[in-house]
This record gives C-alpha cells, structure tokens and sequence, in this order.
C-alpha cells in the first residue's frame, strides 16, 4: 500500500484499538469486580488502564538504543495476571500489588538482555509451532464471544449468532470485492456493520455512555502509596516471565505477518519497553502489560507494516483514557460482533504460523513429534486449563496459558528430538545493545 495520509493512519488505527478494546478493558473489570471496587474506583481502573495501554503500545512501537522493538505491536494488560493480582490484593491490599508490579517491570527490563541470548531456542519449527498455537488457542475466544459473551445471559441465543455471522459475512465480502483501502479496512467496516443490525434488533445499550464521567485523568498512586511483599513480588516476577515468553512468540507472529526480519536486539528493546510499560502500569494503577496477539491477525489481513498505524491506535488510547464518556462509546459494541470479527483475525494468526511450518521438513529430525506435541500441549492447555486446578499456583500460572505451555514443549522437544542445528526464524543472532 502506497503512503497513507492522515485519515487512512487514524482509521486503521481505530480498527486496531476496536480489535484489541475488549480483551483490555476485560482485566479491569473482572479484577475490580472480584476486589469489590465501587463504581467510582472502577470507573477509575478502566480509564488508567487504557490511558497505560496507550503509553505501553507507544514506548513499544518506537525503537531507540535501548527501548522499543520497533514493531507494529500493540500491548494491553496480559491474562496471567488476573489470578495473582486478585490473592495478592485478597490477602493484603492493592498496595502491595502495586508495589509488586512496579519492582517486576524492572525485573523484565534488567532481565530483557539475558532472555534476548535464549532466543536460539527457537528455530523455525519452534516459531511456526508457537504462532499457531497463538491463533489456534485464541479461537475459542472468539466462538465465545460470538455466542454472546462467556458467562452472559443471553449466551447462544440465536440472535447472537446472526450478528457473529453477518460481522463474518460482512468482512469476506469487502475483502473479496473491495481494494486498496476499504479492504484494509474490512474489520472495522464488519465492525460497523454489525453494530448497526444489533440496533435495529434493539441489542445496543447505550446507557454506559450517559453514565461515564466527560474527563479523568490518570494520578500516580491512587489507591495508596506502593509497598513491598516478597512473596507477591517474586510472584508478578513470575507472571511477567510468562508474559516475556507471550510476547516473544506474538514478536515473531508480527515479523510473519509483516514480511520481516525480527533481530534479536528488537525483542530485547520490545522486552526492556514492556518491562518499562509494566512499571507504569504499577505507579498509576493499572496492570503489568504484554504483547497482544489479537492485533496480530489484523495486520495479516491489511498488509499495512507501517508503525505510524500503532502510533495512532497508542494516542487514541491515551486520549480514551483521558476521556471515559468516549471510551464508552466503543464499549456498545455487541460481544457477538466482536466475535465475528474475531473468527477472522484469529485464524489468520493460525494460518500464519502454518504458512511458517509448511517451510520446515516434517519429516526429519523429529520436527512432526515438535509440532504436534506442542500445538496439542498448547491447544489443550487453552481449552481446558481446568485439568491443572489441582496443582501449585505456580505450575498452574504456567501450564494453564496455552501459549506458555506450548512454546516450553516446544523448546524443550527441539533440544531432545532434533538432530541438526537450524537457524531460528526471522531472528538475526545479534549480539543485543
């Protein structure tokens, strides 16, 4: 696509802000609900954590000597940390968690050269197993989503299902018979359209926009100054050590889908600004930030590489975060909707890291017994994560993330069953700043 202007870099911006909204404001409410916040401090979560998400995905699209990956990639806060977050805060207080979180992302900054070493652990058939396993476990999600929201009342109604499938349709159509920029667009134009037949069908709510507050602004410390606890500092050091490894295989989804090269020294930038992010999120209370894999599928289906479109989906989040009244805006977006559009983006990302198998010889060097087992670890492991409850907290933490679960099998099958040395994927051994 040729250079974009101004109206095109903010349209595709939104898309991805839309694309990726749902899962960031999913965290605050589910942790602030089970905290038994009221409506003026949750009001309050999900304002800063968008206002954080904004300023995470900002310090992660730029590149410098240190910081920054250089990537379309944007962040939101990461799942792992939902559980730890909510025992951590249960059995002290938000203090303590916050002040866990702040020493973490210093953990992940300080740590992010020594990870960057480790990278020659994954070859192709590890990557292209990993990015599989991304789309693959995010799939269930969407199906969710498209039955109207996991847990939801109205879950399966028919109706529900007509909105998935009219977003579905939708995209495929501008997808098949548009160009250029409309095709870029097509989620965002599913997005719409399926927004407006909920309307029609009286689904639209758009009570939580008259309810929210016209401006909030993000203050340091807002449920109290920040204190320590080994015990929940060692623990947010090891959701964030999940999270490195999330992050690592989404990097290398992006460089896929983008048609290019992921140095090392870019992971380790992208790591030190997740790092840097997850601190921020800490001071102004919000939570410890990750790569997302759901904004992977979009650049698949656009084909637009350029970061000017992840620098206006970052500004438009800092300026959400500003404003609540219009952040609510995006939040009557039926889950159904969403879910439609997420059959798209999702599979795309599973589709990607087959396109990265289909260049690995799976027949030698036991790449078959990598693959399958990993992606059947993975896959499990995100549809059924119930099957860990009986473990420690820390096994479950890892085991019960897909992702995680899968890319450990993967690695560590790559060590014992192949039998020549390969090259990782789209990582250039560099030695990192």
């Amino acid at each position: 696509m040729s250079t974009l202007s101004k109206q095109k870099v903010f349209t595709l911006g939104f898309q991805h802000l839309l694309a990726m909204y749902a899962g960031a404001i999913a965290v605050p409410l589910i942790v602030g609900a089970a905290l038994q916040l009221n409506e003026t401090q949750m009001a309050y979560l999900i304002a800063a954590d968008m206002f954080t998400c904004g300023l995470a995905t900002l310090l992660q699209a730029m590149r410098t000597r240190f910081f920054g990956s250089g990537l379309p990639v944007v962040l939101g806060c990461t799942f792992t940390a939902v559980s730890p977050l909510i025992a951590i805060a249960s059995s002290s207080n938000l203090a303590t968690a916050y002040g866990a979180i702040i020493i973490s992302g210093l953990f992940v900054v300080l740590a992010a050269p020594l990870y960057g070493k480790l990278l020659k652990f994954f070859p192709t058939i590890v990557t292209g197993s990993v990015v599989t396993i991304i789309g693959l476990s995010l799939i269930p999600v969407a199906m969710n989503n498209a039955a109207g929201g996991q847990g939801s009342a109205s879950y399966g109604d028919p109706k529900n299902l007509i909105l998935a499938l009219v977003t579905l349709v939708v995209i495929l159509l501008v997808n098949r018979f548009a160009t250029g920029f409309l095709r870029a667009v097509s989620v965002l134009v599913g997005l719409v359209a399926g927004t407006v037949v909920a309307y029609a069908m009286g689904i639209v709510d758009f009570s939580p926009v008259g309810d929210a507050s016209f401006v909030s602004i993000a203050q340091p410390f807002y449920f109290g100054t920040p204190e320590i606890g080994i015990t929940a500092i060692v623990t947010m050091i090891i959701v964030n050590i999940v999270s490195m490894v999330e992050s690592t295989g989404v990097y290398l989804a992006v460089g896929k889908a983008t048609d290019q090269k992921v140095e090392q020294k870019q992971i380790v930038g992208g790591l030190r600004s997740e790092g840097l992010a997850i601190m921020l999120g800490g001071i102004f209370n919000a939570f410890p930030y990750t790569a997302f894999s759901q904004n992977v599928g979009l650049l698949s289906l656009t084909k637009v590489k350029t970061r000017n479109v992840i620098f206006a989906a970052g500004g438009m989040m800092v300026v959400l975060g500003m404003l609540p009244k219009l952040a609510a805006l995006t939040t009557v977006i039926p889950s159904a909707v969403l879910g439609g559009a997420m059959i798209v983006m999702f599979g795309s990302v599973a589709v990607s890291g087959i396109s990265i198998l289909s260049e690995v010889n799976l027949r030698k060097d036991g790449n078959l017994l990598i693959a399958a087992c990993s992606i059947a670890v993975g896959l499990g492991s995100a549809t059924v994560p119930q099957m860990f409850d009986q473990l420690p907290d820390f096994a479950k933490m890892l085991l019960q993330n897909g992702i995680v679960s899968g890319s450990i099998t993967a690695i560590v099958l790559n060590l014992f069953l192949s039998r020549s040395k390969s090259e990782p994927a789209n990582v250039e051994q560099q030695q990192a700043a």
